[in-house]
């Protein structure tokens, strides 16, 4: 076994440290049920909520965005995660191409990244001016103000990642041809700016923790502790009831007796793996 396996698998025994994978999934199982709650009172009701996750590369935001999402409807939790600005957009209020994707009545939208980016990588990486950024951080308290007035329920998470977890992510994504498409070049430069998103994130902090749209840390070097940790959590910061519904039975139907598949058909075969 390799270098980078070694590391790799003294990062998942570290992450799965005190919490067995059945346990997880056994736990995880409860929260999918309440999930399934939350989502059949926001239809119910046409209640709008916005989750945003915000974290460096590695914190383990897709992990959570996937735990959340494997068992409801896409069509209620909708994931959101924008490209790079295109050269029209770049010209239009910095805020513009996020407000499209805003809940509507019945949704759940999942920011996987939002118009932080401008408090983060677009500071440090050059992207933006420093007074664009010190601009943004001064605007977007009332924006998050209106939404909330609006009637969306907003909560944001900072997931906080250890610089030796980090490494050990990012690491194991190298020989990992599934998880190669997580490391662009981008995230290596950003890789070497540890101390310089240390700054951007205190500072993002500073001007945008508010009373109506508070910042929450989930500590992320355990991935399935925090996946638990955040979804409990986000579940006890939205007053979701049990939406009261009938028993559901099939209803009886008639089948003809079934006929064999035309031989022209094209049957996927059976994958020699």
């Amino acid at each position: 076994m390799n270098q980078i396996a070694n590391k790799t698998r003294k990062s998942e025994k570290t992450n799965g440290a005190g919490l067995k994978r059945k346990e997880y999934e056994q736990k995880l199982r409860k929260l999918h049920v309440e999930l399934v709650k939350l989502q059949e009172w926001v239809k119910h009701e046409g209640k709008k909520v916005c989750i945003v996750f915000e974290g460096r590369d590695g914190a383990g935001k897709g992990g959570v965005i996937k735990a959340m999402t494997e068992r409801v409807s896409p069509r209620v939790f909708r994931v959101v995660a924008m490209a790079a600005p295109t050269e029209r957009e770049k010209s239009q209020i910095y805020v513009q191409r996020y407000l499209p994707h805003l809940p509507s009545g019945g949704e759940i939208v999942i920011f996987d990244r939002s118009w932080y980016n401008r408090a983060g990588v677009e500071r440090v990486m050059g992207f933006c001016t420093e007074d664009q950024a010190k601009r943004f951080l001064s605007v977007v308290p009332g924006v998050e103000k209106a939404l909330v007035d609006s009637g969306i329920i907003l909560l944001k998470y900072w997931l906080e990642v250890s610089p030796e977890e980090q490494t050990n992510r990012l690491t194991a994504r190298i020989d990992d041809k599934r998880k190669i498409w997580k490391l662009s070049q981008m995230d290596l430069d950003s890789y070497t700016r540890w101390d310089d998103y240390t700054r951007a994130r205190d500072d993002m902090f500073q001007a945008t923790d508010t009373a109506w749209a508070p910042w929450f840390i989930a500590r992320s070097d355990n991935k399935r502790q925090a996946r638990l940790n955040i979804i409990a959590h986000l579940l006890s910061n939205i007053p979701y009831k049990k939406v009261p519904r009938g028993d559901v039975k099939l209803p009886k139907r008639s089948v003809a007796r079934s006929k064999p598949l035309r031989d022209s058909l094209r049957i996927v075969p059976e994958a020699d793996l």
